[in-house]
């Protein structure tokens, strides 16, 4: 989807330790390169590049993302899971900043534009995509969760019954139409805060959309809205790069590096933890009749 949500980080755990400048594995400091609000770590310029602008990583994503991005604004993001994790690629490729430009999901996952050197924007990795696209191996596994107005009494048993709310050009809306099968209309939305108006306002009765990205609405101290539940998707996300990318390879290293020395769980636990505010494994997993 933006895709299903990220629940299991495909990285070891680990605390997070904020660190004032940038170091190198042996210790050294390579200069006081700073990436908004982020620790990276690693070797500087271990990775070679060829970057879309010298000096930078240009990063594509869709705004806003809470825990992901933080900010509403490529110039205000300075944190989040995907924006640290363009830091510490960034770091490690001796690259001094990260350039973010923000577009709607549908033109991130189209495989139609190359003035960027990689997509994260909770990009599930599907065979449909994959024709377009291509992709990183995945960093995170994902899930998607059901959204309903609270008090409502709706679940696996009667959701292909009411209106349904999706984001446009996701798994999300895929997993609707094929596998819940409403018998109402769905509606797309084009962006995550106005679907979500919607539900609170009744235009739609129920949200199907990225776990991860569903939790920050519903933990609100002001919420109108329930996570009820979430569906197994058996996918992950991943980088998405331009079609045909001299990048693509080194990239990868980058991202198996940061997976391996457990770099992407401690930013789940900070960023992602934070977000949520509860703790995702905890979600009831629910069930839809493939042969309804």
């Amino acid at each position: 989807m933006r895709a299903a949500a990220a629940i299991v980080s495909l990285a070891v755990s680990g605390a997070l330790i904020v660190m004032t400048s940038a170091c190198d594995q042996d210790g050294s400091k390579s200069s006081n390169i700073r990436y908004g609000d982020c620790e990276v770590s690693g070797r500087h310029g271990q990775f070679h590049l060829t970057p879309e602008t010298a000096g930078a990583l240009t990063v594509k994503t869709t705004l806003p993302a809470p825990g992901w991005w933080n900010g509403d604004t490529p110039e205000s993001v300075k944190s989040g899971y995907e924006y640290c994790m363009a830091a510490n690629i960034a770091y490690r490729s001796g690259l001094d900043r990260v350039e973010v430009k923000n577009a709607p999901f549908p033109e991130v996952v189209s495989g139609k534009t190359k003035d960027f050197d990689l997509a994260l924007a909770q990009i599930t990795i599907t065979p449909e995509r994959s024709k377009v696209a291509e992709f990183s191996p995945p960093y995170l596994s994902s899930t998607l969760g059901l959204l309903i107005r609270r008090g409502e009494n709706i679940d696996e048993g009667n959701i292909s019954d009411v209106r349904i709310g999706v984001a446009e050009g996701t798994t999300g809306e895929e997993f609707v139409e094929n596998r819940i099968k409403p018998v109402q209309p769905v509606t797309a939305y084009a962006n995550d805060p106005e679907m979500i108006r919607a539900l609170e306002d009744g235009r739609i009765d129920a949200v199907v959309h990225d776990t991860t990205i569903l939790l920050p609405y519903a933990q609100k101290e002001s919420s109108r809205v329930s996570l009820v539940g979430q569906y197994r998707t058996d996918q992950g996300y991943g980088a998405l790069y331009p079609t045909g990318s001299p990048n693509r390879a080194e990239l990868d290293r980058v991202i198996r590096q940061l997976i391996d020395d457990g770099t992407l769980a401690k930013l789940s636990a900070v960023y992602l933890g934070a977000a949520f505010g509860r703790d995702p494994a905890k979600i009831p997993f629910i069930t839809v009749d493939d042969n309804s």
